[in-house]
């Protein structure tokens, strides 16, 4: 979730869209196309009337699915996360990148949607060592059958191929799969509405300061938008909703919330940059234009991967019951 526009000043005027391959033959799906010409929304960098409907569309079926069907939760992630793979898979082929597409994304799903079942069927508790060993598992197989299913097109470029599927599986799936695992034990529903309710406000902070506030870039080579007063206010929203949800939510000290939200804009902020440089080697603006005034999936969920191996360990750490 990117607290400021991040794109570059003139995309195309990169050199990565200048020495970009062309399209594979067929075209692009529109869905997925990041070749229109871009929209200029001044400082407010997006169409907010857009933005603001399919966010309150995405966070109201994402909270009523934890009041009233956990497992919908896991469905949305998992649709969600699946998605964020097809989106890196369809622009790492524009330069001639081949992911395993197939095996990644049908790992992604099960890494998400199998852990969260395994306390329920005996059969794959794995002898009470639970959900963990079954995510890692899961992953283990993700990343053979990557590497099986690119055997087939031979040894030219089968080094960068492989480790483009490796890399997706670490990026997506590993991380993303540790909001499956907040949802476990005690004030699971609690955890996640925590960890998302904290990313969320960053993103607020970081957007609405840097709007009106924006001077300084904090990485102008990566993100030239992305600006120190931004980040102050990311700090300043997230570890508000953390002391809060610390002490109503989770029922604990309130200097929980004081390590919990820093630490979660801090690698919320390193996913947001890790996105940007992405999306600056393939030369484009958007993952795609998926999600009407966000971008694509990825562009949405680029904070929450990194941050959510965090909150995990924060909350097992210092949250009882995890």
């Amino acid at each position: 979730m990117a607290a400021e526009a991040d794109s570059p000043d003139d995309p195309e005027d990169s050199p990565q869209m200048q020495h970009r391959p062309p399209p594979r033959p067929g075209g692009d799906l529109p869905i997925w196309s990041t070749d229109r010409p871009p929209v200029d929304y001044g400082r407010v960098g997006r169409d907010l009337r857009a933005a603001i409907i399919t966010g309150v569309l995405l966070g109201g079926a994402i909270v009523a699915s934890l009041i009233f069907f956990k497992f919908g939760f896991i469905l949305i992630m998992a649709a969600l996360l699946v998605l964020a793979t097809v989106e890196l898979g369809h622009n790492f082929a524009r330069r001639n990148i081949k992911v395993a597409a197939v095996p990644v994304a049908v790992g992604t799903g099960l890494a998400v949607i199998v852990p969260y079942l395994a306390e329920y069927i005996p059969s794959l508790d794995g002898n009470g060592l639970g959900r963990n060993a079954v995510l890692v598992g899961l992953l283990a197989l993700t990343s053979i059958a990557a590497l099986a299913w690119r055997m087939r097109g031979g040894s030219q470029g089968f080094l960068v191929d492989a480790s483009a599927s490796l890399f997706l599986i670490a990026y997506v799936p590993l991380l993303g799969s540790f909001a499956s695992l907040l949802l476990a034990g005690d004030r699971g529903i609690a955890r996640v509405v925590t960890f998302i309710l904290v990313v969320v406000c960053s993103d607020l902070g970081g957007y609405v300061a840097g709007v009106l506030f924006g001077r300084h870039p904090m990485a102008p080579v990566i993100s030239p938008k992305k600006s120190w007063e931004g980040f102050v206010g990311s700090m300043v929203f997230a570890t508000a909703a953390a002391v809060l949800m610390a002490v109503l939510g989770l029922k604990v000290d309130w200097w929980v919330g004081l390590v919990l939200g820093p630490l979660l804009v801090l690698v919320a902020t390193v996913g947001d940059l890790v996105e940007s440089l992405i999306k600056r080697d393939l030369g484009i603006k958007d993952m795609s234009s998926f999600l009407p005034g966000h971008g694509g999936v990825m562009d949405r969920l680029d904070s929450l991967l990194l941050a959510a191996p965090m909150a995990w360990l924060i909350m097992y750490l210092l949250v009882p019951g995890g």
